[in-house]
């Protein structure tokens, strides 16, 4: 009778000791891996959020940039990290939902190995032409471009920037021609002195550009106009029906993370994303700001891009270069 007594004071102890353990929760600071590289559309809203939630947790999240293979390499090591919620990933539509399906070995699975936190911001991309070019609409570049034999070229920086142009092309019948690039900067460069005069890029990576009148807008891929550029029609209103591929950031944690840890992450980022100067520090940044949401509901909104993009991606053959 006394050793049982004394076993279930130990588990009782035990057990206060997991539930303090968890309540104190982050004992130290948090390392937040970005899979891209500093000062890119992804890591400079990973920053502004890092430094947003790190106050409501009161610990630092550290930024820990680990670019490199579309974002590959930083998911993987994210995701291979001790579960104990002192290592996030900032995803994005690329590492979580297109990867999967142009890289041929993938080292982790997007689904299975990671915990869902919630969205951070979403932006359209935007078809962009040289400021001489002739062009200043979609409409107009998909009609000159059905009557050419030869096609226009269209420089491409990102995976998404190419499933803009096979969604285009499904649609349309548009003969458009992809001229893959490394990175948004050659690509602009290149767009801006006249090597090539069409491109498709991210709102936030060429919005100075228009604003500056070295690049034209043509044309945002949001369903609706973007409050990221008022001013710019969106393709779907440009006889292109229903258009729409919109890129994402969203938080994760490695898979196995307590879902304790893993509801108050979600709870405090979701708050910081209520904030209107962190929402309007967003737009300035290029991006519209999401609401957080639940990690349920990122699961689902995953899955469902995957379920949408995954029969283009296949039809046109895309591979990772």
């Amino acid at each position: 009778m006394k050793f049982a007594k004394f076993l279930g004071a130990c588990v009782v102890s035990l057990g206060v000791g997991h539930a303090a353990a968890a309540e104190v929760y982050p004992a130290k600071p948090i390392r937040l891996v970005v899979p891209y590289q500093a000062g890119q559309g992804t890591d400079v809203a990973a920053r502004l959020v890092a430094d947003h939630l790190g106050k409501a947790l009161r610990q630092s999240i550290i930024v820990d940039n680990k670019a490199g293979a579309g974002g590959n390499i930083g998911a993987y090591e994210a995701g291979r990290a001790a579960a104990d919620g002192y290592t996030l990933l900032m995803g994005t539509n690329g590492t979580h939902v297109l990867n999967q399906m142009i890289y041929p070995a993938m080292q982790f699975d997007p689904e299975k190995d990671f915990e869902p936190i919630g969205i951070v911001s979403t932006f359209p991309m935007v078809v962009v032409a040289n400021a001489a070019s002739p062009y200043n609409s979609v409409a107009e570049l998909v009609k000159d471009a059905k009557s050419k034999p030869d096609g226009i070229d269209i420089a491409l920086p990102s995976t998404t920037a190419r499933l803009v142009l096979e969604l285009l092309k499904e649609k349309t019948g548009a003969n458009l021609r992809p001229v893959p690039y490394k990175g948004s900067g050659t690509a602009m460069t290149d767009i801006m002195g006249g090597q090539v005069m069409i491109g498709i890029d991210t709102a936030s990576a060429v919005r100075t550009f228009i604003s500056s009148g070295k690049l034209k807008a043509l044309g945002v891929t949001s369903l609706q106009t973007s409050a990221l550029l008022p001013q710019v029609k969106p393709v779907a209103a440009q006889g292109v029906e229903g258009f729409q591929v919109i890129a994402w950031n969203a938080m994760y944690a490695p898979h196995g993370t307590p879902a304790a840890v893993v509801e108050r992450l979600s709870a405090e980022l979701s708050k910081v994303l209520a904030q209107p100067e962190i929402r309007q520090r967003l737009l300035e940044l290029g991006h519209e700001p999401a609401t957080g949401g639940t990690p349920r509901e990122l699961a689902a909104f995953a899955r469902n891009e995957r379920q949408k993009w995954g029969p283009l991606v296949k039809s046109a053959g895309l591979k990772a270069d």
